[in-house]
């Protein structure tokens, strides 16, 4: 059978290489030209279009893939209308597989393929054809592209490039939610039959899940997945070409499908009963036990919070949000003797409820946690247990009676207590306690004014344990008695004009006392009995706790009398009235028409109306102010002066003047400022000075000696003498000249002379010593330059005959 469906496929494949060559090929393909030719175009028109019929009746072939035949195999026939089966056409072919995978019969035009094709690798090839004559090797047809077309067989099956897959879906999710895609592939042409068309199934796990046929979406077949039961699912996907027929390729895939938490479990706890004891002893915040509550769920699903539903007076409920336990902890102290257990209701809830599952049922649960309040030994307790206040008078006697302190042992033997002032609060020991009774008595005579409260410690403690004792504070308020006289509250002193008139308000005075009575202050103000036939001033009582003195006359007379003194009798309202008497001193004064006191007496009183001291604070400011411009003015004069004498200085000091460069040579008359050539040979001291010779002719004498070294030979080392001889003098005399001008600041003088001495091997590389009378150069144009050059031209002027004769 197989051989038969062998030989089958050979003549399929014969056949289909005949369809593609007269079929697909036509034999009649046109073109479209234009006759170009020389000398023709007028007579013919514009442009003649004819329609000319292509030679080749072939187009494109196609070959099956995976042959597997002995014999090359028949892809297909290449031929042209002008072969008259004479034999003298030559046929070839060129481009991909041409010659190794593609060979052609010169002779007749048949193309045999001799390899094995596979379209999974190449899909197609193009190739050239051409037909030539055979004994001049001309084409006889223009080289035309046609292309062989791998034909496609189903030999690749379905592959899941991206496998194995990981997806996730929710548990109790509805029937057709969707998972994840799976995508196989397939290296058939998708174009050509079912090669390549492709369907999915599920092999395995198919109770649970479904998958698309024709898109790979897997969706959930059930709708009670429970996490809590099974959180992963294992699948195989099947992909089958052909579109699922008989003898199609297939390929398969895993498929973990994880199943995610929802918040369907309500927290429950393990007990419905939580039993601890507690010391009633135990500080307030003190952690009682924990408890928890599990879920099923997780995640945050999980996350849950605690409240307590009874028993909340004495005991609070907080969560650990790393563990997620409920931690019971007091809030208040607990006291067996009052109650010696407590059922505490703790009610778990979850925090993130899913309305979606609402009806599940309650998403809460609650435990009893039973606490047992153990006894200990307590120390006594206060009452009030805040502390006491108590009063007593100011003059109470030693021994009376402040108060009574309270204290009880709260165990059930109620053991008997004892009383002691801690002496820390009481170093001067004002106050004593009956160690039994717990009476505070005085010890010592009280001051209000001293002291108006005093704040004391008691300790109480069981009388055979001293270890169990409490501490509380009491406070003892010191109820004032009149026991304090008023006094004038300063020495007053008041001044009045000789002028002044009767009825004139002179001072007012007040008053203070240091005790405080419960109603208030009030004073009266009379004058002293002493001062009640005086004539001179009276006192009028404001009835504000102050009094203002008025004068009962006029015409007082400072040279008669320039002071007064009134006594004035001061009386509180008691009980018991005390009272005290205080001066008043008066000043007689001179005062201007306006009534403003010139002077008191022998001296200038009007310093008693002595400047405000904001007023002798702003006459302060101004002076500073003007000390400041003053010596602003004076900075600023001296620093212009400095300037001055500065720039006078700078002007009068000498500039040293430093050239490191030679130049460029005798024409270069770029390389310096000859500006400052000239003013470096430029000394106006050196014409007004008779002796010695001229300063301006220095390099001339230079010149003059090398002359006559010259014409001496032997005495050249004599003439370089005398030149460093004629720098000393020059020196010398520069020193003298700056030593007796008057007029010159004594600043150093500083000059560098670039000489090099008698003894240097190297010589001079200056070019003025090139100047000499043998040089064949002639430098006389150089007066021609103008006023810039004519230092230059001095130096390099030719000697004077005279000159040298003398």
């Amino acid at each position: 059978m197989a051989l038969s469906w062998t030989a089958g496929a050979c003549t399929l494949i014969a056949a289909l290489g005949l369809l593609s060559c007269y079929s697909f090929g036509w034999c009649q393909a046109s073109r479209t030209s234009s006759s170009t030719s020389g000398g023709s175009k007028s007579g013919q028109g514009p442009s003649s279009l004819e329609r000319v019929k292509r030679g080749w009746v072939w187009n494109q072939f196609f070959v099956v893939e995976e042959y597997t035949g002995t014999e090359p195999l028949y892809v297909g026939k290449i031929h042209t209308d002008s072969d008259e089966g004479e034999g003298n056409i030559k046929y070839t072919i060129s481009g991909e597989g041409a010659g190794s995978i593609f060979i052609i019969d010169e002779l007749t035009g048949d193309i045999h393929a001799t390899e094995r094709l596979d379209r999974e690798e190449k899909a197609f090839y193009t190739l050239r054809a051409q037909a030539r004559d055979r004994l001049s090797n001309d084409p006889l047809e223009p080289e035309s592209e046609f292309v062989i077309k791998v034909q496609d067989i189903n030999d690749s099956e379905p592959k899941f490039l991206e496998g194995p897959y990981i997806g996730s879906v929710a548990e109790l999710s509805h029937i057709g939610t969707s998972v994840m895609k799976v995508t196989a592939s397939d290296a058939d042409d998708p174009t050509y039959g079912s090669s390549a068309r492709l369907v999915y199934s599920v092999l395995d796990g198919e109770k649970f899940f479904s998958v698309d046929r024709h898109k790979g979406i897997i969706m959930t077949a059930v709708a009670d997945l429970d996490r809590e039961t099974q959180d992963r699912y294992e699948l195989v996907v099947k992909a089958t070409d052909m579109a699922g027929q008989m003898g199609g390729l297939s390929g398969s895939t895993t498929v973990t499908i994880v199943i995610t938490d929802v918040n369907d479990n309500p927290p429950r706890f393990p007990q419905k009963m939580y039993q601890f004891s507690m010391s009633e002893g135990a500080a307030v915040g003190t952690p009682v036990g924990r408890v928890i509550a599990t879920d099923a769920d997780m995640g945050e699903n999980t996350d849950m919070s605690y409240l307590i539903k009874e028993g909340g007076d004495l005991f609070k409920v907080t969560t650990d949000v790393e563990t997620q336990e409920a931690i019971v902890s007091i809030k208040k102290s607990l006291d067996f003797e009052s109650k010696r257990t407590h059922n505490v209701v703790v009610e778990a809830v979850n925090k993130h409820v899913d309305p979606r599952f609402v009806d599940l049922g309650s998403f809460r649960d609650q435990t009893i946690v039973r606490v047992s309040v153990s006894d200990i030994d307590e120390p006594p307790i206060f009452q009030p247990a805040e502390g006491a206040i108590m009063e007593v008078q100011e003059d109470a006697k030693v021994g009376a009676l402040v108060g009574v302190v309270t204290a009880r042992d709260p165990d059930v033997k109620n053991k008997p207590v004892r009383f002691s002032i801690d002496r820390n609060t009481d170093r001067e020991m004002i106050f004593h306690i009956d160690p039994d009774s717990g009476a505070i008595k005085l010890g010592k005579i009280l001051d209000r004014e001293t002291a108006g409260w005093h704040n004391i410690t008691v300790n109480a403690f069981e009388a055979d344990n001293h270890t169990m004792a409490s501490h509380s504070a009491v406070s003892i308020r010191i109820l004032d008695v009149n026991d304090n006289p008023p006094e004038l509250a300063t020495p007053y002193e008041a001044s009045i004009c000789e002028d002044a008139k009767p009825g004139q308000l002179i001072h007012t005075i007040s008053v203070v006392d240091r005790d405080e009575p419960q109603s208030g202050h009030r004073f009266i103000f009379t004058l002293a009995p002493e001062a009640s036939s005086n004539r001179h001033f009276t006192l009028w009582d404001v009835k504000d706790n102050t009094a203002g003195i008025r004068t009962q006359r006029s015409g007082f007379n400072r040279h008669e009398q320039n002071v007064y003194f009134l006594p004035i009798l001061v009386v509180d309202s008691g009980p018991p009235s005390l009272s005290s008497t205080g001066t008043l001193t008066i000043h007689v004064c001179g005062c201007d028409t306006e009534g403003a006191i010139q002077s008191c007496n022998a001296t200038a009183y009007v310093m008693s109306a002595a400047l405000s001291p904001g007023a002798l604070i702003a006459l302060l400011v101004c002076m500073l102010i003007l000390i400041v411009l003053v010596l602003l003015i004076l900075t600023l004069k001296r620093h212009r002066k400095g300037q001055r004498m500065a720039e006078d200085e700078e002007d009068m000091r000498d500039n040293v003047i430093k050239y490191n460069d030679e130049g460029g040579g005798e024409q270069d008359t770029q390389a310096y400022d000859m500006s400052a050539l000239r003013n470096l040979y430029d000394f106006p001291e050196a014409k007004s000075c008779d002796s010695g010779p001229d300063i301006r002719s220095l390099p001339q004498w230079i010149q003059a000696s090398r002359v006559g070294g010259v014409a001496e030979r032997p005495a050249a080392t004599a003439a370089v003498a005398t030149d460093f001889s004629l720098f000393k003098g020059y020196i010398r005399k520069k020193v003298e000249q700056a030593d007796a001008d008057l007029s010159v600041p004594p600043y150093d003088s500083f000059q560098t002379y670039a000489f090099e001495g008698s003894s240097s091997p190297a010589l001079s590389l200056s070019s003025i010593h090139t100047l000499s009378t043998t040089s064949e150069q002639d430098f006389s144009y150089l007066s021609d330059w103008g006023p810039r050059f004519r230092q230059l031209a001095g130096y390099y002027a030719p000697g004077n005959p005279e000159e040298e004769g003398s």
